[in-house]
């Protein structure tokens, strides 16, 4: 997903939103360069994924951790990487368990089942950051 708005207008930025049938089939990919085309023409833009899973990370300047995915759309679009674009970062541990990493930070390790019910918690905290982005 990406957040974009024109340098010249201080109203609340369009969304548009990347969405496929799979993993690995490329969105990501496009997000970035959808990123980049768009910051060409003027706009600012920053991408948004509130729950990533991935093995691999990024550290940002702060020391938090965050999605690789969303820190090349972050360069794409010009913008630093910030854990904002990604509050949520699941490490799987297991083939059920993961760590979970909320804002940069390691919360703890959780089940499937236990993220499931934990993850209601969440959705005001990532609403708000997401609005954040969108002004």
């Amino acid at each position: 997903m990406a957040n974009i708005k024109a340098n010249n207008n201080s109203s609340r930025a369009k969304c548009l939103m990347i969405q496929g049938t799979a993993s690995s089939v490329g969105k990501s990919i496009i997000t970035a360069g959808l990123c980049r085309l768009f910051k060409q023409d003027g706009y600012e833009v920053s991408p948004f994924k509130s729950q990533n899973m991935a093995l691999n990370s990024f550290i940002t300047r702060e020391g938090k951790e965050m999605g690789r995915a969303q820190v090349v759309q972050a360069e794409a679009a010009g913008k630093e990487p910030s854990v904002e674009m990604n509050p949520i970062l699941l490490k799987p541990t297991t083939d059920r368990k993961a760590q979970v990493i909320i804002n940069g930070e390691v919360y703890g390790n959780m089940s499937a089942v236990e993220y499931h019910n934990f993850k209601p918690e969440l959705a005001e905290m990532v609403g708000d950051i997401y609005n954040r982005l969108a002004e």
